[in-house]
């Protein structure tokens, strides 16, 4: 069966059409400036790919344009062959543990949490109702970054902060790129052979959360209440002194809202460099010698492994430590970089099995105590599995 995994933004369109259960990508692409000027669209197929400008109004009319691509590059032969459509939805609070079929009650049940992800949600919502409307019939399912996290204990999620805070506002932690890390502990374990792993799971790219895992259930991980917290990243700050936003008010005069902007937007990598918010960007200035980008390299792997050690002290010892998404993947410096700044854990760098870009591998010694594994994530497949798996039911 052919499958859509999709990931709606505010003004972007996100798709990979995958065929089940052989899990072959087909085709893949993305609508940019929904709803803006200059809007246009890239396809991917056939080791071809097109990339046209179009006046995108809304979701539903991005929608519209790419079935009739689909159908008009004869990558499927009609609507008709499309019989799923998987909707990465970021936020499903404490109410959604695992994956659903979506109707407008489980969409108007969702969409209580558009305060808890504001960017986010109300786009996921736009996109499943865009996807309804030029499909009707065809299921669609709803797939929750949040979902993988709901088997924390509350000695985890909860914060030291009033308990009517949690009560009544359910200010609490719920972590984030569950579907990624939920792959990534389901690919580990089926290579190991293994059900009863003890995984930290690095998920590092331009948003970054590391998680512990437990035989398959989260123990805790690093994203809180928003993905704001945790490691540092491409331009959030991850954990600070949250008294530090009534001093820059008083300071500056700036409201809470744009200091918070500030702290998703404009630190991290790029507060810290003042390069830029991608790593390839900050390695490369560093490599010339550039002080401040070799001091957000610095932070970035010590943040990254420390919270690698408090894990594995949480775990009792981690089984095995997995590297992921666009730095896990792709950079063997900062690979080294993290691995080095847990010595003290007897996890030992393999430097000749770390020169690649992009493959599942071993990267430690033999010698290690803690083997570490990169391996790629692919959250459009886990989206396609869940689908396929919700509509034989």
């Amino acid at each position: 069966m052919k499958i859509l995994s999709v990931n709606a933004g505010s003004s972007s369109l996100k798709f990979t059409l995958i065929e089940m259960p052989a899990q072959e990508v087909i085709a893949s692409g993305l609508f940019e400036k929904i709803g803006l000027e200059g809007s246009f669209y890239t396809i991917k197929y056939n080791g071809e790919k097109i990339t046209k400008e179009s006046e995108l109004t809304d979701h539903a009319v991005a929608v519209k344009v790419l079935m009739d691509e689909l159908v008009n590059l004869n990558i499927i032969s009609s609507l008709s062959d499309i019989e799923g459509v998987g909707h990465r939805i970021v936020h499903g609070g404490q109410e959604f543990s695992s994956s659903v079929v979506l109707n407008e009650e489980i969409l108007n049940r969702i969409s209580k949490y558009n305060d808890l992800a504001p960017l986010h949600n109300p786009a996921n919502i736009m996109g499943v109702r865009a996807f309804m409307e030029v499909l009707p019939g065809v299921i669609q399912v709803g797939v929750f970054d949040t979902a993988f996290h709901t088997t924390m204990a509350a000695t985890e999620y909860l914060y030291p902060v009033p308990y009517e805070w949690y009560e009544k506002y359910q200010v609490r932690k719920y972590g984030f790129h569950g579907t990624s890390h939920r792959f990534i502990n389901k690919t580990i374990s089926e290579y190991l052979k293994r059900d009863d792993l003890k995984v930290i799971s690095c998920h590092i790219g331009n948003g970054g959360s590391i998680t512990a895992i437990d035989s398959g259930k989260v123990v805790d991980t690093s994203m809180g209440f928003t993905p704001l917290a945790g490691i540092m990243m491409g331009t959030r700050s991850g954990d600070i002194d949250a008294s530090i936003l009534e001093f820059m008010n008083k300071q500056t005069s700036a409201s809470i809202s744009e200091l918070t902007n500030e702290l998703n937007k404009k630190s991290g990598l790029l507060g810290i460099s003042g390069v830029s918010s991608d790593s390839r960007d900050v390695e490369a200035a560093a490599e010339e010698g550039n002080e401040r980008a070799i001091l957000a390299q610095e932070i970035y792997a010590r943040k990254i492994a420390n919270y690698i050690a408090m894990y594995n002290n949480l775990l009792g010892g981690a089984d095995v430590i997995c590297l992921t998404a666009g730095v896990g993947e792709n950079s063997k410096t900062m690979r080294k970089m993290i691995i080095d700044r847990i010595a003290s854990l007897g996890v030992e760098l393999d430097e000749e099995k770390n020169d690649f870009r992009g493959e599942f591998r071993l990267i430690s010694t033999d010698n290690s105590k803690i083997p570490v594994y990169v391996v790629p994530t692919n959250e459009e497949l886990m989206i396609a599995i869940d689908t396929m798996e919700l509509s034989d039911k």
